[in-house]
Order: structure tokens, then C-alpha cells, then sequence
């Protein structure tokens, strides 16, 4: 009787871990930060989604960042909490949390920051504070649209943010101390990448609010990360979110400034059309895409969500190592 008193308890058990824990996470641009023994994914999703891991292997759902945004209401017509793309990083005994209110397919756009003294629920210190939006983006205003934002410091420490998604490509501008506001003007931004093949003697583009010409420029979801003394920019290209028609693929290229230019193994500036394939679509994942690099024990990590062919293209998170040959990154193992 013991004996199967035991047995019961340890399949419920089993039970309950296995709806808390899961592998296999379907996630959209996720990246990672480390607190503590926990790993933490934040990605797209209503209130921005969160997962736990002590492992980065099972993981366990938490709360949403955000019940709701009363700001993004406002500024972004029929928003409804569906929030994209957050970036996190830790800075002064705070984490940043950056994240973007879009309307899909346009440049009405946000990008806002959160800040939190733990990431750990259960800690009563845990609690985001919204500060708002850092920077907008306007139809007919500005040729840039104002997601996937990206924070890096440079070696003085200041704080740059890489953002951006198709129109006239990646932007960047540097942030203000507090890290909650922009330095200088927000309208005429240098473009950091582009797959537009620009030549010295091109005209700069115009500015154009028709979502059809914003879709030529496929290229989004910039993440800087430092390595061996260079700045190595990734981005997203082709097309995201179509399940088994995507094509996502990332490109990279590297600089000694964080500023750019960023050039790729062919020597071709990102801004102009360059860019190195790291890793695309194969008969497994249709597409590959969006991804961030973290530094875990000495170890760097390339995450990013894939879209399963065994699974109707449905979007998975996928964590690989990187590996670096010439000062290039390379996957160790697909």
C-alpha cells in the first residue's frame, strides 16, 4: 500500500514538473541574461514573455512583464499588449529592460524601457518600473522604424542603442546617462546596415511612408556584441513570421569602432548591402533569425528562434555556441 502510495506521489510530481518545466519553447526574438544560478528569456508576447531556466534547457513560463501600458495606447493606435522584442542588460544595479510598440507593417513605432533591481519573482525587490517611451518614429517623419531595440556600452561606458527594422535599415544614437533618454536629434539618424547596394555616389533615400517600398529593405533585428578588441554587428534578414515560407537568415559584420563601419569578410560595408551569412534555413528550421550573444562561465551563446519544419514551421527557441576562427563567429554545432 506504501509502495503504491509512493508511486502516485511521484507521478504527480513528475506531473506538475513537467506542466511547470518545458523544452522546446515556442518563442519569437528572444535574448538572455543571467542572474544568479536562473537564466532568463524575455521575448516577444502580450506584456513582453518570460522564461526561467536553471539550465537553459527546461524552462518555466512566468508572469508577463506588463499587464498593460496605458502610454503605448496612446501613441500606437489599436495597441492591445502585444510587445516585441525586448533587450536586456544590467547597468548600476538595475536591469534595462527595452521593448517596442509597433503597428505591423508601418513605422508607427516605440521604443520604451522598463527597469527592475532583480529579475527574480519571488525576491521583494522585484518590481518594474516603466519609464516610457526613449524614442518614436513617425510616418512620412522618419525613414526608420523605431523597434528591435539593442543596448551596448562602449569603453568609456556609454550607452548606445541599435535599433531599427526595413525603411532606410539599422540605426543607431547614443543614449544619455540615465539610459532612459536620447542624446541629440532623433530624425536623421546615420544608417548602420542596409541591404540596399549603396554607392558613394547614390543619392541618400527619401523618405517614403509606403509600407510595399519599406518591405524592399529586409533587414531588422541588430545586436551588437564586443569579442576580441572588435564590435561584431548581427542582424536579421529576408523574412520573418511566415512559418514554413520563412526566410530568415543572420548576417554579421565587425568594426573597431562601435559606431562602424561595420564590414564583412568580403570587405563590403553592412550600410551598403554587406553582410557575412552566419547561419540560415536548412530542411530542419525553415528560418533562423533574430538573435542575441551572451557570455555565460566563458562560454558565448548565439539564441535566436527558428521555425520548425517538424513542427509546421511553428518558432522555437534555439541556444548554440559560438566559436570564433579569424575573429569571425562560427557555430560549433547546427
Amino acid at each position: 500500500m506504501r509502495t503504491s502510495i509512493f508511486i502516485a506521489l511521484l507521478l504527480c510530481c513528475c506531473t506538475l514538473f513537467a506542466q511547470q518545466y518545458q523544452s522546446n519553447i515556442s518563442v519569437h526574438d528572444p535574448v538572455i541574461i543571467k542572474q544568479d544560478s536562473v537564466y532568463y528569456i524575455f521575448c516577444t508576447g502580450r506584456g513582453i514573455s518570460v522564461w526561467s531556466s536553471v539550465n537553459m534547457k527546461e524552462w518555466k513560463r512566468e508572469k508577463p512583464v506588463f499587464d498593460t501600458l496605458p502610454w503605448a495606447v496612446q501613441a500606437v493606435p489599436g495597441f492591445k499588449n502585444h510587445i516585441w522584442a525586448p533587450d536586456i542588460s544590467y547597468h548600476n544595479g538595475l536591469y534595462f529592460l527595452y521593448y517596442s510598440v509597433s503597428a505591423f507593417g508601418k513605422n508607427t513605432s516605440c521604443i520604451g524601457v522598463a527597469t527592475n533591481k532583480t529579475l527574480h519573482p519571488s525576491s521583494p525587490d522585484y518590481k518594474w518600473m516603466d519609464h516610457g517611451k526613449v524614442i518614436q518614429s513617425y510616418p512620412g517623419k522618419t525613414n526608420w522604424n523605431a523597434i528591435d531595440p539593442n543596448i551596448i556600452s562602449d569603453k568609456k561606458g556609454n550607452a548606445w542603442m541599435t535599433f531599427g527594422s526595413f525603411w532606410d535599415g539599422l540605426k543607431q544614437i547614443k543614449l544619455q546617462k540615465d539610459r532612459l533618454h536620447i542624446v541629440g536629434d532623433s530624425i536623421n539618424l546615420p544608417t548602420i546596415a542596409s541591404r540596399k547596394k549603396v554607392t558613394s555616389s547614390d543619392n541618400p533615400p527619401s523618405v517614403d511612408d509606403n509600407p510595399k517600398d519599406a518591405g524592399g529593405n529586409a533587414i531588422e533585428a541588430p545586436f551588437i556584441f564586443y569579442k576580441n578588441d572588435y564590435y561584431y554587428l548581427f542582424a536579421s534578414i529576408d523574412y520573418c513570421c511566415k512559418g514554413v515560407k520563412s526566410t530568415y537568415k543572420m548576417i554579421v559584420g565587425k568594426s573597431k569602432k562601435i559606431t562602424g563601419p561595420f564590414i564583412d569578410k568580403d570587405g563590403m560595408d553592412m550600410a551598403k548591402g554587406g553582410g557575412t551569412i552566419l547561419l540560415q534555413g536548412d530542411s530542419n528550421w525553415y528560418g533562423v533569425g533574430h538573435n542575441a550573444v551572451a557570455s555565460f562561465d566563458g562560454v558565448d551563446y548565439l539564441v535566436f528562434h527558428a521555425y520548425d519544419a517538424k513542427d509546421s514551421g511553428r518558432s522555437k527557441l534555439r541556444i548554440e555556441k559560438l566559436h570564433w576562427e579569424n575573429d569571425w563567429p562560427m557555430i560549433i554545432k547546427l
